[in-house]
């Protein structure tokens, strides 16, 4: 019995014998707005992960603890990424190109704080510290921002104002405790006298200690620094403060310029006070609350 082939299957019988150069050509179908728009999304999103990293974080902690050495030590494991954020502050001539060097110390933070300003920041948004957004904006075209830490909300905790990160840190540090800490000074409180202007940004509080033996207020200072503050004993001193304990969150982006200073004599062993004293809390493996929660 004669069977028929398909026209199809015969013309496609054909195109299989014909050069391909001499078969007929087709124009490719034009990419519709979603498509177009997708590949841009594909093709930004590829340039970023091409670009350096800068490590929020350690940048952070560089800008807190680099500006009160005596030397111009870098901060472990901060050097890259500071040298990222030093290059692109000389590109935008705010920064001698012989600061760049990894030591995130004072002429850098001045620089930055500069830098804050010029994107019409005031206040605390232009205290030096690196934020996630100005961070972003300043390494657009040179690096990508990883790591990235931010304070948080405003919000009433214990009827004193504090930023949810200083909050889970305190949470947190109770928590280890089992028992309760009284807010007695709050964030964001300028005019504070006896502070120095440390309450005048976020991640600062003091706790009362009424009632506390000398075992139980190093207990509650160490604790708040397993979690990741920077927190001493204040004896009493008369007309000037009653006895309490002062907290500083480390790598708060909203501390104000006295409070970071007291994170870098922290980190040196010091009191956090005028005097830089010697340190004379609990020892404890000083790291940031980032640093606790990746290690819980």
């Amino acid at each position: 019995m004669k069977t028929t082939t398909p026209v199809s299957g015969l013309l496609a019988a054909l195109a299989l014998t014909v050069p391909v150069s001499l078969q007929p050509t087709q124009a490719a179908p034009a990419a519709s707005p979603v498509q177009v728009r997708t590949a841009a999304t594909v093709q930004a999103a590829y340039l970023r992960q091409a670009l350096p990293a800068a490590n929020m974080e350690a940048v952070l902690l560089a800008a807190q603890r680099d500006p009160a050495k005596s030397t111009t030590a870098v901060t472990p494991g901060s050097g890259p990424s500071v040298r990222l954020v030093e290059r692109a502050l000389v590109a935008r001539h705010l920064l001698a190109s012989r600061y760049v060097d990894g030591h995130f110390g004072s002429a850098t933070v001045s620089a930055y704080a500069r830098y804050q300003r010029s994107l019409g920041y005031r206040g605390l948004a232009a205290n030096g510290l690196p934020g996630k957004t100005s961070l972003t904006r300043l390494g657009a075209g040179r690096f990508r921002v990883t790591r990235p830490v931010s304070p948080g909300q405003r919000v009433t905790y214990q009827g004193k104002t504090v930023n949810t990160r200083t909050r889970a840190m305190l949470r947190e540090a109770q928590h280890r405790l089992s028992r309760g800490v009284t807010v007695v000074q709050g964030s964001y409180h300028p005019g504070v006298g006896a502070s120095g202007g440390t309450h005048d940004g976020g991640g600062v509080v003091d706790l009362s200690v009424r009632g506390m033996s000398s075992t139980t207020r190093t207990r509650v200072v160490r604790s708040l620094r397993q979690v990741g503050f920077a927190a001493w004993y204040r004896s009493p001193i008369p007309g000037v403060w009653g006895p309490h304990i002062h907290a500083v969150a480390v790598s708060d982006p909203d501390l104000a310029t006295l409070a970071q200073a007291q994170v870098g004599d922290y980190y040196l062993g010091r009191n956090g006070l005028a005097g830089h004293g010697a340190d004379n809390g609990p020892k404890v493996a000083k790291h940031t609350w980032e640093d606790y929660l990746r290690a819980r």
